[in-house]
């Protein structure tokens, strides 16, 4: 088997997690890091043990020895560093959100298009079985028409330390910073709740009003050199493009909740209650022969593939994979609409 090179860009704290992963396949090689930090960038290639060290995507590219890239930089960096990827003919999958504006996502995935590379966006929670098998049952009309939906993205890290000091550490700063390139948690997780919904519902935002709100945490609102204005809960009423309404909110803010995500859908024929929580995968459904005694049940959840193994098997078969930056520039449509929304005292907005 020849092997696939892999790039990492970006090193900071979810870089470990594409190098793991990568490391875990047989086939694949690690064979360089990118990073302008020289301390963070020689520490975490010594940590997986990679032997090519660039302070810029543009250096890489002159040794060019690698098939395929992780873009794990801060958000606001996605688009500068990629574009010359794609223009390299280099794979990438890319964090997410995929840009911070329709703009520069649009922009990439039509480069991503034109280069005809395997292009993905890092949705994780893709990675999870019972979304996966949700939206298979949505999908095979389990539910019939999709009505009504509930989702929430919940996590605590700005009321305990169970991942680190927030106001200490600058992988936890950075996002409390729009100067930083943050979306605040409407980027940083707003986008997988959203995509965790519109996924299974199958079907696209075409309407939102919105509320962000960014909650006093330091003296004059800044740490250091990080001005702590990104938005830290996000609340959104949404519209799907099939007609079904629903409600999607998010927030750093929900104490007793690490990293917990959940969905809950309806439609003609039946329900399904979506869950991650504890990093345990739950799926429940409420079908058709139950819906008199509106009994619920457990259900079964095959194994999936993660996007990182998705992502190395398409290199390999030169075949697409999702989701790709198409898919990431719709959700940054949505993500736009709701900041619009927001700075219009949340009134109505159409997305696209």
């Amino acid at each position: 088997m020849t092997p696939v090179r892999v790039l990492i860009v970006g090193t900071g704290g979810m870089a470990n997690a594409h190098a793991e992963a990568y490391a875990a396949m047989e086939g694949v090689e690690l064979v360089g890091g990118v990073d302008r930090n020289p301390e963070n960038l020689h520490s975490f290639n010594a940590r997986h043990g990679i032997t090519h060290a660039f302070d810029s995507v543009i250096d890489a590219l002159q040794w060019g020895e690698f098939d395929a890239v992780s873009n794990v930089t801060p958000d606001a960096v996605h688009f500068p560093t990629t574009l010359p990827l794609l223009s390299a003919g280099k794979h990438v999958l890319c964090e997410k959100p995929l840009a911070v504006n329709y703009a520069e996502a649009a922009e990439m995935a039509e480069a991503a298009r034109r280069a005809g590379v395997v292009n993905m966006i890092n949705l994780t929670y893709r990675n999870v079985p019972a979304v996966m098998e949700a939206a298979r049952l949505v999908d095979s009309g389990a539910i019939g028409a999709v009505r009504h939906f509930e989702a929430s993205y919940l996590q605590s890290w700005l009321t305990q330390p169970a991942w680190g000091k927030w106001n200490e550490e600058a992988q936890w700063l950075w996002r409390l910073s729009s100067k930083h390139g943050s979306l605040g948690v409407l980027g940083d997780v707003g986008v997988h709740i959203l995509d965790f919904a519109t996924f299974v519902a199958g079907a696209d935002t075409a309407q939102m009003s919105c509320r962000l709100r960014t909650f006093d945490k330091a003296p004059g609102g800044r740490i250091g050199e990080y001005d702590l204005d990104a938005n830290d809960s996000a609340t959104m009423q949404v519209q799907l493009a099939s007609g079904a309404v629903g409600v999607v909110h998010a927030s750093r803010m929900a104490s007793g909740h690490l990293n917990d995500l959940r969905l809950r859908i309806f439609g003609t024929k039946g329900g399904l209650d979506v869950r991650w929580e504890n990093n345990q995968s739950i799926l429940r459904a409420c079908l058709e022969a139950d819906l008199t005694a509106g009994t619920w049940q457990d259900m079964p959840v095959p194994p999936v593939e993660t996007n990182y193994v998705r992502f190395i098997a398409a290199v390999r078969a030169g075949q697409g994979a999702l989701p790709d930056f198409a898919r990431g520039a719709v959700l940054q449509q949505a993500l736009d609409a709701a900041v619009a929304s927001d700075m219009d005292a949340c009134r109505d907005v159409a997305v696209g």
